[in-house]
């Protein structure tokens, strides 16, 4: 597998062999433990000194399903700290098929210029000026593209919030239909990439120089059993299908810990309108999808296709994170207006979760009142245009909390929280406080210990450890390719072996019986020396006061965990 380094400021490419010091690590891991070696902890994150790098999966490209993650890194414009955001879509699959381990973007073009790469059925790179293509949001962008170089590409790009260099810009890469719906969103890295001055990412999709598989056979029956594991789990194999992520809400909003109206409730009162069954009967009545592939190498196929009352689509895929972050957040319970909210964001490049998060904050303060759709699609549309507001608003949660003089800011290190309130799930609070990335429930995520009746997510005992042990799978997935959907597949005993067999069968070696872990636990490392050496410190592991100090009902708790506990979450044996 090769490395191509894109420098934008002399607008040289570079080919190399995988380095030695990263082999072994696709995805997280080598985004990760690259900016760890390469880059400047206290550079600015929107100078030339910060890097770039489009990482596929280390399976990405092999016969595992869902394994069509890549994963962008960089230093966080919104953080101050390391980033790696998650993207689906076609593009990890077409890097891996090319033999490409990782494209990094270094240096920084002159202001005003702008540019394209493009990368071929031959992985060979070129970058191409796109002058024309400044402002354009990424629907037409993507449209525009694909008629010029065909229908055998798939793209990575940026909208007008990239290109003006906000904190919540997003990096979007398009689906398996050709639609830049899938998102790299959190950490504002689409800030990074305008920064750059790069607009987008062309890459074909029919290369044949992926890695080699030591041993094809052996890989193909553990995958085999990966692939069987879950289509029988019935979250897996029935709930995601059918309702798609955002069959978890009512569940959610049952246990008191859908944060609503800028977390000052953990219910929303309309969440029936805005369910996962409500949407699946909406779509069946205008003719939507409720079940669609999204991302190459799915069989889940959790995404949906929401479409307007006349049957023309809106938008791909309306995530419980979505319904959340525009819809309860903002006291929002009409479908219309949050898909309408959702392909906004993706068109004008925003991560929905801190848009939404910045919005609820904006209400919380009077500058509009919750509920109003009409009024959250119109500021949201300021973005685009770069009003002062917009600027504001698309510079996320911190940046309008400071603007209104408001106290209620539920954001970590600058990053809005998700859908999970930290008083009613503690372990998801000690992971959004003690992830290196910000407030992440991608980082760590133990809704499904909480649902099993396996850890009472009301109380403090036990969550830091299991908040550890999420974090320290989720990175090794993270780094492995593997949608965080398809993680359950490892969950159990046997599931792991498999996964260890894969690995095996792949490098040709056998695997400890511990090598999942050590590969996550390589990558926190790595990810904690970083923010360390970047200024990071105790204290930003920590959630904002009004988590301790302002009960939510209808439990009326305050986040419990000590400080000691969360310091404690890095302390690795």
């Amino acid at each position: 597998m090769q490395l191509i380094r894109v420098n934008m400021t002399d607008q040289s490419i570079h080919v190399e062999d995988m380095p030695s010091a990263y082999e072994g690590l696709g995805g997280r891991g080598l985004t990760s433990v690259m900016i760890d070696a390469e880059v400047p902890p206290r550079c600015d994150p929107l100078g030339p000194e910060n890097k770039l790098i489009l990482a596929p999966g280390l399976l990405s490209g092999t016969p595992l399903v869902n394994t069509g993650r890549i994963s962008i890194g960089a230093k966080s414009p919104l953080t101050g700290g390391i980033k790696e955001s998650n993207s689906g879509g076609k593009i990890a699959t077409s890097l891996a098929k090319l033999g490409i381990a990782a494209v990094v973007v270094e240096g920084q073009a002159p202001a005003g210029a702008l540019w394209r790469l493009v990368i071929d059925d031959q992985g060979k790179a070129a970058l191409q000026q796109a002058s024309d293509d400044k402002g354009a949001r990424t629907y037409a962008l993507c449209a525009k593209l694909l008629e010029q170089f065909g229908p055998k590409y798939t793209i990575a790009c940026i909208g007008p919030a990239g290109e003006l260099q906000l904190g919540s810009a997003s990096i979007q890469t398009t689906d398996v239909d050709d639609r830049p719906c899938r998102a790299a969103a959190r950490g504002g890295l689409g800030a990074v990439m305008g920064a750059k001055g790069l607009k987008a990412v062309v890459v074909a999709t029919q290369g044949k120089a992926s890695d080699t598989i030591a041993d094809p056979e052996g890989f193909k029956e553990a995958a085999k059993a990966i692939a069987q594991g879950l289509q029988k789990n019935p979250f897996t194999g029935q709930v995601l299908p059918n309702l798609g992520t955002a069959g978890i809400l009512g569940g959610v909003n049952a246990m008191g810990a859908f944060p609503s109206y800028n977390a000052t409730k953990g219910v929303f009162d309309g969440w029936e309108k805005i369910s996962g069954e409500a949407l699946a009967e909406r779509l069946q009545q205008r003719g939507g999808k409720t079940k669609h592939m999204g991302c190459s190498q799915c069989i889940i196929h959790c995404s949906n296709e929401y479409v307007d009352d006349k049957g023309k689509y809106v938008t791909s895929s309306l995530e419980y994170e979505t319904l959340w972050s525009m819809g309860g957040m903002i006291g929002v319970d009409d479908l219309d207006a949050i898909a309408r909210l959702d392909f906004l964001c993706d068109d004008i490049g925003l991560d929905t979760m801190n848009t939404g998060v910045a919005l609820a904050v904006a209400m919380d303060a009077g500058h509009k009142p919750f509920g109003d759709g009409a009024a959250a699609i119109a500021m949201v549309e300021e973005v685009a245009r770069g009003t002062d507001f917009g600027r504001i608003l698309g510079s996320g949660p911190v940046a309008v909390g400071k603007h209104f003089n408001h106290h209620r800011v539920p954001a970590v290190k600058g990053q809005g929280i998700a859908a999970y309130d930290p008083r009613a799930m503690q372990g998801l609070g000690v992971t959004y406080a003690t992830s290196t990335m910000g407030a992440d429930h991608t980082a760590g995520n133990l809704l499904g210990l909480y649902m099993a009746g396996a850890l009472d997510p009301l109380a403090a005992e036990g969550q830091a450890d299991a908040s550890r042990g999420a974090q320290v799978t989720m990175a090794a997935l993270d780094c492995i390719g593997l949608c965080i959907l398809a993680g359950g597949a490892v969950a159990s005993s046997k599931g792991r072996e498999a996964m260890l067999r894969l690995l095996g069968a792949k490098f040709g070696r056998e695997m400890a019986p511990d090598a999942l872990t050590e590969m996550g636990v390589r990558i926190l490392k790595a990810e904690k020396n970083f923010n360390t050496r970047a200024g990071l410190s105790a204290t930003d592991d920590r959630l904002p006061r009004f988590f301790h100090e302002e009960p939510l009902p209808p439990h009326n708790k305050t986040f419990l965990v000590s400080d000691d506990d969360l310091d404690k979450v890095y302390n690795f044996q």
